[in-house]
């Protein structure tokens, strides 16, 4: 295992948040740490937009609360990559997003919106083979 990452200015972790499909909620459930598996998308802002269950343990542990958001993209072929982490707030509500607001949540659902407070990459170089 190596430290040899680049960091990633944060324009650039915004960018390649945009275009992965799925990527991770980390919160916490009774001082516990949980993580849950998500599709989301990136708001024009770069808030992370994602829905939730009205009324679900997952939004009752998140609303109002600091969360992070990680997603990434790891070549299987060489081990290359990226990974991105947002930490913010969490706040939901029944409306679509600023950018489209045509567009609400289905009935049921309510849209979490996690405000980018702090964002950090890294680039991840190719994985070197161990020796023998």
């Amino acid at each position: 295992m190596t430290s040899d990452t680049a960091p990633l200015e944060e324009r650039h972790c915004l960018r390649l948040l945009a275009g992965a499909p799925v990527g991770r909620v980390v919160y916490t459930v009774g001082a516990l740490p949980a993580v849950l598996p998500t599709r989301y998308r990136l708001d024009d802002d770069g808030s992370v937009l994602l829905r939730a269950t009205t009324g679900s343990e997952f939004l009752r542990a998140v609303a109002g609360s600091l969360v992070a958001f990680q997603a990434d993209e790891i070549s299987e072929a060489d081990g290359s990559g990226w990974s991105v982490t947002v930490l913010g707030t969490a706040e939901a509500s029944g409306e679509g997003s600023a950018a489209d607001p045509a567009a609400p949540p289905p009935i049921g659902q309510v849209t979490i919106r996690i405000r980018p407070e702090w964002v950090t990459g890294r680039l991840l170089p190719t994985a070197v083979a161990p020796q023998s």
